[in-house]
């Protein structure tokens, strides 16, 4: 394979986690009756330009079809950060009603709803139909394609040019990466703005978070790659900023190519952090396998020993990492019975692989389980908080990201 960047060829491993189904593809009553599809899942690392890829089985208009199930505005916190995010560009780049702003993988409306409700001329760019109609109904204008050059080409010729562009968590999901990048640097005017929040592989690497590496994510992503990235496709990194969000992210903002902004400090500190902890060397990918089989291992010992002890076991958060994580440790109903979740287009459907079923909370208040995993790591504190009531009969959280933690 060669790499989806520089294309050059690669021949260095990083993670090698078997194969799985698509993180998102949630099974039915009647799904259960058929085979499933399931795809090999390795990573693999550019030693010219450092992109972190997956190898390419599955197409992505399979992976995201048209029921796909992640809507971005069930998370609290993350219509947080989404209204401040539109707070903040409003107020930095001094956004108006005669300005526009265009939000590529745009889901469910979740971040574009605080610019309409500002009456900033908004546009969205979503290729799934279920998360484009939810779009819709908060009023939203939707274009339902996936984005990339010849979509930027086009909305130009319409006047669609954008003074901010937005582009939260679907980096990693391209993969044409090129072509996506060089849609922005068409897209934007002159004096525009490109922002782009991903989780950052130095957190991932650090932190042990196997189980955000799905086949929907393409790329694991670094502002060392990603700022080669950008140069090759008519963008500049001008400024970054450190998230906590998804366990760890980068907001990269990005000008055309000889833009006026000034390139802040941020941009070579990070990088330099980068390099001093080692990304453009071959030992900093080695015993990610070794790290990530150990934290699997912990969990299965866990549930085994949960089961042991005549103790239930229950999850909340049917999200795409907790697949992961379950699908390569082998966990099935029989360790794991049911997840929780807030999502309606994910109750009463089973989770792909593991089959495990996904129901409603009230289940969780009727069985009463012993423990609940808590499978989107990066929302513990949150689900915790609103899962307070599982304490009364002596429940304990537990997640298995960074480590094993049962509290």
């Amino acid at each position: 394979m060669n790499c989806r960047h520089c294309k050059k060829i690669l021949t260095k491993n990083f993670i090698d986690l078997g194969s799985s189904p698509p993180s998102n593809a949630y099974l039915t009553d009647e799904n259960l009756k058929a085979p499933e599809a399931w795809f090999p899942l390795r990573v693999m690392y550019c030693e010219n330009c450092w992109l972190v890829q997956t190898e390419d089985f599955a197409s992505s208009e399979l992976l995201f079809s048209s029921d796909y199930a992640y809507f971005s505005g069930f998370s609290t916190s993350w219509l947080l950060h989404s209204k401040e995010y539109a707070e903040s560009m409003t107020d930095r780049f001094g956004l108006t009603k005669k300005s526009h702003v265009v939000e590529v993988a745009a889901n469910d409306g979740y971040l574009l709803q605080y610019f309409k409700a500002m009456e900033i001329p908004c546009l969205g760019i979503e290729p799934t139909a279920s998360t484009a109609a939810a779009a819709r109904e908060k009023g939203i204008d939707i274009v339902e394609e996936f984005f990339g050059e010849s979509t930027a080409v086009e909305l130009v010729k319409n006047g669609k040019s954008a003074d901010l562009t937005a582009a939260n968590n679907v980096l990693a999901h391209v993969p044409d990466i090129n072509d996506f990048v060089k849609g922005f640097s068409i897209l934007l005017k002159p004096g525009g703005v490109a922002t782009f929040e991903f989780p950052h592989l130095y957190e991932l690497v650090k932190n042990h978070q196997f189980d955000t590496i799905y086949h929907e994510h393409y790329s694991y992503l670094s502002l060392t790659s990603v700022s080669s990235i950008f140069e090759n496709n008519g963008l500049q990194v001008f400024d970054v900023e450190q998230l906590s969000t998804h366990g760890g992210s980068l907001r990269v903002f990005a000008q055309k190519t000889g833009g006026s902004k000034r390139v802040e400090e941020t941009v070579q500190k990070l990088l330099s952090l980068e390099i001093a902890a080692g990304m453009t060397s071959h030992e900093y990918y080695s015993g990610f396998q070794t790290a990530t089989n150990t934290l699997k291992d912990d969990f299965v010992k866990f549930l085994i020993g949960a089961k042991a002890e005549g103790k239930s076991v229950a999850a909340y958060g049917a999200a795409a990492k907790g697949n992961t994580f379950l699908n390569y440790a082998g966990i099935r109903p029989d360790l794991l019975q049911f997840v929780v979740d807030k999502n309606p287009a994910k109750q009463n459907k089973f989770m792909p692989g593991s089959r495990i079923p996904i129901v409603e909370e009230k289940l969780l208040k009727e069985q009463k389980p012993d423990y609940v995993v808590i499978l989107p790591w990066n929302l513990r504190s949150e689900i915790s908080e609103q899962l307070s009531y599982c304490r009364d009969w002596g429940a304990k959280f537990v997640t298995a990201v960074p480590s094993l933690t049962i509290s």
